[in-house]
């Protein structure tokens, strides 16, 4: 069976990625999915295997979390209420017609949501990626580990059981979501998997993403898409009339956008692409993953796993267990029941 594996891996062609630079229509998840459908098909019909989409596109990036200050309480709760009404549930018709998208064009969809905390109280956020295959499966769903300063007043903190890589017929596919980019042993963890293909949506636009960006493509030896959205000051406004004091010192752009894509040298391949929504195309090929490493493989013979190891939890934390149980019998059958978390050690 491994043997299969690796004669598959190394039978691998060239493909096509795709990094959509586009802006969401600000708070409305329904429009917004009919465009990102239209556009999954658009990237399709221009020979792209892989269509990778900015965090938090559906229904948009709050942005008024950086301008509205924390002690508007009543402004913030009714803006999060509208976030809360307008965000994703994973599955959900929402869910299903991007995956029907895919599978209509026959291409891998990586695009960003904020995820209802439905499994619970339905209150509460997260800031999540998804993955989709050509067949209109959601095979992977990431939820940013730790929402940047004012992000935490709207996201939660993401479940460390999302984070994983997946082998698909491009290649091992996974990614991070913009800050969670510059935490190393989140990246290791990912390298230590064997990724090949990085996706990083972001909302960052500046000189140092766009360096982070080329610097985990040649760290990692792998193909990274990074993929911002770009937003324009009336975007917001029309939608959030009531946000204009805020926003006076804003210039026309809230976000350019820069989004980019980098070869395992750290090459770029294609962006920066500034103040337009665009798509960006450029080809990967598999050998280039596997020569590279030839001088560099850090979660391989570049590591030191006698010098350092990392532990990372793989199994979901629930928020609640419901037990049927008479009181006398709870401890015991606590005890009994209750598993501890799996533990992945990965060498470095």
């Amino acid at each position: 069976m491994c043997q299969t594996i690796k004669d598959d891996a190394m039978k691998r062609k060239s493909f096509r990625i795709a990094a959509v630079q586009a802006a969401p229509v600000f708070m409305d998840r329904e429009a917004t999915v009919v465009k990102a459908c239209s556009l999954i098909k658009e990237i399709a019909d221009k020979g792209a295997q892989l269509a990778v989409f900015p965090e938090t596109f559906i229904p948009a990036y709050p942005d008024w979390i950086w301008f509205v200050p924390p002690g508007q309480i009543a402004l913030n709760q009714q803006l999060y209420g509208e976030l809360l009404d307008q965000a994703v549930t994973i599955p959900s018709p929402t869910t299903d017609r991007l995956c029907q998208a895919a599978q209509d064009a026959g291409i891998f969809v990586s695009i960003g949501v904020n995820e209802r905390n439905d499994n619970a109280s339905g209150g509460s956020l997260f800031h999540t990626n998804i993955l989709i295959d050509p067949d209109g499966n959601l095979f992977g769903r990431h939820q940013k580990l730790v929402p940047t300063v004012s992000e935490r007043t709207v996201w939660a903190y993401g479940d460390p059981s999302t984070l994983d890589v997946y082998d698909t017929e491009l290649g091992k596919m996974g990614g991070l979501i913009c800050h969670e980019n510059y935490m190393p042993l989140v990246r290791y963890s990912l390298y230590a998997r064997g990724i090949e293909l990085y996706v990083a949506p972001t909302y960052d636009e500046g000189d140092a993403w766009q360096s982070t960006i080329r610097h985990i493509g040649k760290e990692g030896r792998v193909y990274i898409v990074g993929c911002c959205m770009v937003l324009r000051k009336k975007d917001i406004l029309e939608r959030l009339p009531q946000l204009e004091p805020y926003y006076k010192e804003a210039g026309e752009w809230i976000n350019t956008g820069n989004s980019m894509i980098a070869d395992p040298e750290g090459n770029i391949l294609a962006g920066p692409l500034s103040k337009e929504e665009g798509i960006l195309f450029a080809d990967a090929d598999p050998a280039i993953i596997r020569n590279t490493r030839w001088n560099l493989d850090v979660a391989g013979h570049y590591a030191r796993p006698d010098a350092f190891q990392l532990t990372i939890r793989t199994t979901p934390d629930t928020i609640m267990r419901i037990k049927n149980t008479p009181a006398s019998s709870v401890v015991d059958e606590v005890k009994e029941e209750v598993p501890l978390a799996k533990e992945t050690i990965l060498q470095e």
